[in-house]
């Protein structure tokens, strides 16, 4: 009799355990639904941990999107090609880019419109074993780039600069920011392009730069949006939403200085404090129109590049 309770128990408990699972894979399934359902009407914006990228983790740090009553997910990405990548295939609705990419991009069809210039800036930086002082000494030594982008022309530029021949410049593609940093402190790469933050974390290490897109007067940072109809009111109160968070966090920045966030930047960007902390008169402005000329020079790149 006790034996045939005991079974009887058992099989309770076993029968309330499968029901138990059961029911929590159709809540498991349901929620992930609901989730997706979520993240598809979120404007999500592709970003990278370099410094144009910074009045978007500001914004989200001081919770500027849900204070405005829109639901805006950062997407880290390690490079700009995976932003690209994400924005190419809908997996998000804004992205950091550059003019070169961007004019790509829609050259293959992409239809997307410039939210804004970044005052983001490239430094072509050698490695302080390398013995490379001047452009022409580029000759027969390795270049960390990303074709068809913005580091990509620069490179270009600087081999015509110094009137090398481009096959005796070895362009190494490293799209990783993170990477390309740790390449040229283990000493594995001769030269690169870096932005900030960096660039900054490079010459602390007495690294040396070459070249500086800003001696340039090339402003090829960007942020990118996909096209939505006008009559989509969600999509469009989200994008002024997020011009709204991003000039505020551009005041915030500039009022107390890229130091103020140097805990964030560390910690998002995978630098020192004390690169946060040595930056100096980088300045963000609100959402501006690229420069007419800074379009039309991709563009030419690009038709020259093809």
């Amino acid at each position: 009799m006790k034996k045939l309770i005991y079974l009887v128990f058992f099989a309770a408990i076993v029968a309330a355990c499968g029901q138990s699972y059961e029911e929590t894979k159709r809540i498991t399934r349901l929620e992930r639904q609901r989730l997706a359902r979520e993240d598809s009407a979120a404007l999500k914006v592709a970003v990278i941990p370099t410094l144009d990228c910074l009045p978007f983790f500001v914004a989200r740090h001081y919770n500027l999107f849900d204070s405005l009553g829109a639901d805006i997910r950062l997407k880290a990405f390690s490079s700009h090609i995976d932003c690209d990548t994400a924005i190419l295939f809908d997996r998000v609705e804004v992205a950091a880019s550059d003019l070169v990419r961007a004019e790509r991009m829609k050259d293959k069809g992409k239809k997307l419109h410039y939210l804004t210039a970044t005052d983001g800036y490239w430094l072509l930086i050698t490695n302080r074993n390398s013995r490379i002082k001047e452009l022409k000494h580029l000759a027969d030594k390795m270049m960390a780039m990303t074709r068809y982008s913005v580091t990509d022309m620069l490179g270009d530029h600087a081999v015509d600069s110094a009137k090398l021949d481009h096959e005796k410049v070895f362009r190494v593609q490293i799209n990783d920011v993170r990477i390309r940093l740790r390449m040229l402190q283990n000493n594995e790469m001769d030269a690169l392009f870096l932005t900030e933050p960096q660039a900054t974390e490079a010459l602390a290490g007495r690294h040396k730069t070459i070249m500086d897109s800003r001696k340039l007067d090339w402003k090829m940072g960007v942020i990118v949006a996909r096209e939505f109809e006008k009559n989509d009111t969600a999509r469009q109160r989200q994008l002024k939403a997020l011009e709204q968070a991003y000039d505020a966090a551009c005041d915030s920045i500039n009022k107390y200085g890229v130091a103020h966030y140097s805990q964030l930047v560390a910690r998002l960007f995978d630098v020192k404090e004390a690169t946060a902390d040595s930056i100096r008169n980088y300045k963000y402005h609100h959402y501006i129109e690229p420069r007419e000329k800074d379009i039309e020079r991709a563009r030419m790149w690009l038709k020259k590049k093809q």
